[in-house]
């Protein structure tokens, strides 16, 4: 009798779907990390919702943390990427900021920013929390970089660019907040004119402040 092959337990099945296991689990983490928290989400919940084993999850992640961790660091490359290219886009700054701050907004209505990292202190590592930190700070760099470069072309005044960046960060959490829990707006594209006028009016052209 033919020996039948043999697979680690909790490695996926090969199956005709078109997007592999382990990005459908990524994304789907993300989606729910994003949604509900971290000490809410467990990997079991991940598994229901990717109609997989915990088994699996645990072939691709060693630990709830690990799978957060990759979730977030995925994610925020995703955005940088569609940051970057909206960025480079052949339109002013103050036109690009709306485009961005009107994405984002749409994109994180259901995503509750504030208890997202409740409780990771503790249970992530050292190792994981710098992970983040640093995906984190290399998805706002084109955000910098942008800056810089509005200020050489005088399109904006002599500002701090990473403070400029913190500022606008700020801003977009308090849109965030809209979102949640008060509604200062009555839809998201009001709330992203509101935003981006009120960062422009700190770092506009001297000259163009004068003139208003």
């Amino acid at each position: 009798m033919k020996k039948r092959n043999e697979r680690p337990l909790g490695r996926p099945r090969t199956s005709d779907q078109t997007m592999p296991t382990e990005e459908i689990i990524i994304q789907t983490a993300s989606r729910l990390f994003l949604e509900n928290g971290y000490p809410t989400i467990s990997v079991d919940d991940v598994a229901k919702a990717c109609n997989v084993t915990k088994a699996t999850i645990y072939y691709y992640y060693a630990s709830k943390a690990e799978l957060f961790t990759e979730a977030m660091v995925k994610m925020m490359i995703r955005i940088r990427k569609k940051m970057n290219s909206m960025l480079q886009e052949n339109l002013p700054l103050k036109k690009r900021l709306l485009n961005i701050t009107k994405t984002h907004l749409k994109a994180t209505t259901n995503v509750d920013t504030n208890g997202l990292t409740k409780g990771l202190n503790n249970a992530l590592s050292p190792e994981q929390q710098q992970k983040i930190h640093q995906a984190e700070t290399d998805m706002y760099q084109a955000l910098e970089h942008a800056f810089i470069d509005a200020m050489e072309r005088v399109e904006i005044r002599s500002v701090q660019p990473i403070f400029t960046v913190h500022a606008y960060l700020s801003l977009l959490k308090i849109g965030n907040l809209d979102n949640q829990e008060e509604k200062f707006f009555s839809d998201t594209d009001k709330m992203a004119e509101q935003i981006v006028d009120l960062l422009w009016n700190g770092i506009s052209p001297n000259d163009e402040m004068e003139d208003k």
